[in-house]
């Protein structure tokens, strides 16, 4: 039996089972796990993360909404890597920030993929995905 919620993928069978999972992410190829054991009662991939790196040019276009978003003097450090904790956001900051991406880019975000949402690149990067998807 398989089931998947999220980025969890759990695979279970008897104690003698023969599986192969096959998982297409966007445009890559697929890929193949396959698992030939006698006594193995369950198996988990946990957190199988893809990511994509985002234009230079959208990343600088998120840094200036969290900028704007948070009062942030023009000089301070908003890099790809800064973290909206970090500089300083809460939880209702961070729901004006994707508010404000929404609008800047013209998309709609889902709860769900809002709350993946850490980085200035975890943002620019959904931005890129949405925007590939919108097209």
């Amino acid at each position: 039996m398989a089931s998947s919620i999220g980025a969890i993928t759990s695979v279970s069978a008897p104690s003698s089972f023969s599986c192969k999972a096959t998982t297409k992410i966007s445009s890559l190829k697929p890929f193949s796990l396959s698992l030939q054991r006698k006594s193995l009662p369950s198996l988990r991939l946990r957190s199988l993360r893809v990511s994509c790196v985002a234009k230079p040019e959208t990343v600088d276009k998120v840094c200036e909404i969290v900028r704007k978003q948070l009062a942030l003097p023009a000089d301070s450090a908003v890099t790809g890597e800064s973290k909206f904790s970090t500089l300083g956001a809460d939880s209702l900051d961070t729901v004006e920030i994707v508010m404000g991406l929404e609008e800047a880019f013209g998309i709609c975000v889902e709860e769900e993929s809002a709350q993946t949402i850490a980085t200035v690149q975890d943002a620019a990067d959904l931005i890129e995905k949405l925007c590939e998807t919108k097209a």
